[in-house]
């Protein structure tokens, strides 16, 4: 059933909209459970198949990086070809790929498989959100619509450690990777008849050329990136990476200036709106992908909770974010958007001061609730700032809009676990570096110095004694890491609050997505 057309603006959607927006926001969710599955399959998987060190870091890894690569042009393809076409066609690959994934007989076939989910991923998100600004024009309908996208994207990564491991106490490691296969068939089968079809009156052809680009500026600087987190033995190969990647972005920036029809539009980075929205997303995904990695090794390294158990303890970061979200066009009727977004951003700031005092035996109540509470306070960033890249950019644009929201997400929170997860290792080091490891070999002790894995995998081969003193020295120097970095997250949200109350608070230019009496409200 083809129908080409959008709801006129203002026009307020109807039950077939909201219907439409489930099937959406189905496989949001899914598909974010997925990703979050993966952590807990890999020891399971590893196993059966054999993978080595190099192998499970691809296993991990390749997913995030064709995702990155392709969201930009699968967000102007969509624009193009169909936005509602590309997501089925995306529906139908991400469904094969995670049958290819789940019956995976080699690590060559499961890398290549994961590699394929991310390109099918890829076509998911700048569809969903392109298709959700042409079915709700209504602004305070469209704002509700994005909040509940968002928080099936953000809060079902939280979900997944929990359905994951319920599921690998049952059945095989594969079985995680089938989550989404019914819903996406969903999807396949009443996506033609509830989701309206959009291109844009006048797309033409994909320039190649600013692909190729695009892959070349991308890639190198998210894998440049990944191995400076994970401190990898070859910084210098990383740095240079980078610099590739930022030499060929210097060249897909002014190609896209150019051309008539740009893969990108820069112009939207005109607007103040999107000026203000785009970084501040960047930099809250940083921090709260960075603190979320430090805290959650604190609950598994120096708590010493079972990864099931800790697990449990990390959905309240999901149901967080979630909340924040969800509440945030609600927040609407008593504020504007710039007062809601920066007094979220407050609010993570004290919940991160609470973690900088945090520790010991006593600290897991702490840590939970305040990482949980951060994430609640960036919801509204989240949401009305996707809002407002998206409502910004003209119809036929919507999906390469969309796209650049997303892409800014995903490099905010490969730049958070880098740069935090570096400064916490080199607190650690320092605390570390003092320690009296009387009774651990030289070797030893340099491996427990430089990582809390290492020291606990170190005490596990000590005697009990000695095995306890270093667990000990390891925690202490883990839990000052901990607090420097949530104090450095508290500086960046109270930074990037006055900042944006800043931009946005007169602008003049209207805003977007995140409605037009919100708009309104924000100048």
């Amino acid at each position: 059933m083809e129908h080409t057309t959008s709801a006129a603006p203002g026009v307020r959607a109807g039950w077939r909209e909201w219907t439409g927006l489930t099937v959406l926001i189905l496989p949001t969710l899914l598909v974010a459970v997925d990703i979050g599955v993966l952590f807990l399959a890999l020891p399971h998987l590893s196993a059966d198949l054999g993978a080595t060190g190099t192998q499970q870091l691809w296993i991990t890894d390749v997913y995030g990086f064709t995702l990155a690569g392709f969201l930009i042009t699968m967000g102007d393809l969509g624009d193009r070809v169909g936005r509602r076409r590309l997501l089925l066609a995306g529906a139908a690959a991400f469904t094969a790929a995670s049958v290819l994934t789940a019956f995976a007989t080699s690590t060559a076939m499961l890398i290549g498989a994961r590699a394929l989910l991310g390109v099918a991923g890829a076509t998911l998100s700048p569809s969903t959100l392109a298709l959700i600004s042409n079915m709700f024009r209504d602004g305070r309908q469209r704002g509700v619509a994005i909040s509940l996208w968002a928080a099936c994207q953000f809060g079902g990564a939280a979900l997944g450690p929990i359905v994951g491991g319920l599921m690998l106490e049952r059945f095989w490691w594969g079985s995680v990777f089938l989550l989404g296969v019914p819903v996406m068939c969903l999807l396949l089968v009443t996506g033609p008849f509830l989701l309206p079809e959009y291109r844009g009156p006048r797309a033409g052809r994909l320039d190649l050329p600013s692909v190729a680009l695009s892959l070349a500026a991308i890639l190198p600087v998210v894998y440049g990136v990944k191995e400076l987190a994970a401190g990898g033995g070859a910084p210098a190969a990383a740095v240079l990476a980078i610099l590739a990647g930022t030499a060929a972005g210097v060249v897909f920036v002014r190609r896209q200036l150019r051309l008539a029809d740009p893969l990108v539009n820069l112009s939207l980075l005109a607007l103040p709106s999107v000026r203000a929205a785009l970084p501040g997303m960047l930099a809250a995904s940083g921090v709260l992908a960075g603190t979320s990695l430090l805290t959650t090794q604190y609950l598994q390294s120096v708590l010493r909770l079972p990864p099931g158990e800790a697990g449990l303890w990390q959905a309240p970061t999901g149901i967080g974010i979630a909340a924040g979200t969800l509440l945030a066009p609600l927040a609407l009727r008593w504020m504007r958007p710039v007062t809601a977004m920066a007094g979220g951003l407050a609010v993570s700031a004290a919940a991160l001061l609470v973690i900088t005092q945090a520790g010991g035996p006593a600290g897991l109540v702490p840590v939970v609730a305040g990482i949980a509470v951060t994430a609640f306070g960036v919801g509204p960033l989240f949401v009305l700032g996707t809002g407002m890249v998206v409502g910004a950019a003209p119809p036929e644009k919507a999906g390469a809009a969309a796209s650049l929201s997303e892409t800014g997400n995903v490099f905010g929170s490969n730049l958070g676990l880098a740069l935090l997860g570096s400064v916490g290792a080199a607190v650690y080091r320092h605390g570390m570096a003092g320690a009296a490891l009387d009774g651990v070999p030289g070797d030893a002790a340099g491996a427990a110095r430089e990582t809390i894995a290492s020291a606990t995998a170190v005490a596990g081969r000590s005697p009990e004694a000695t095995g306890e003193r270093l667990l000990a020295a390891a925690g202490e120097a883990f839990t000052t890491a901990m607090h420097v970095t949530a104090g450095l997250g508290v500086a960046i949200f109270v930074l990037l609050a006055v900042l944006l109350a800043l931009a946005l608070r007169a602008r003049r230019e209207p805003a977007a997505d995140a409605g037009s009496r919100a708009d309104a409200k924000a100048r």
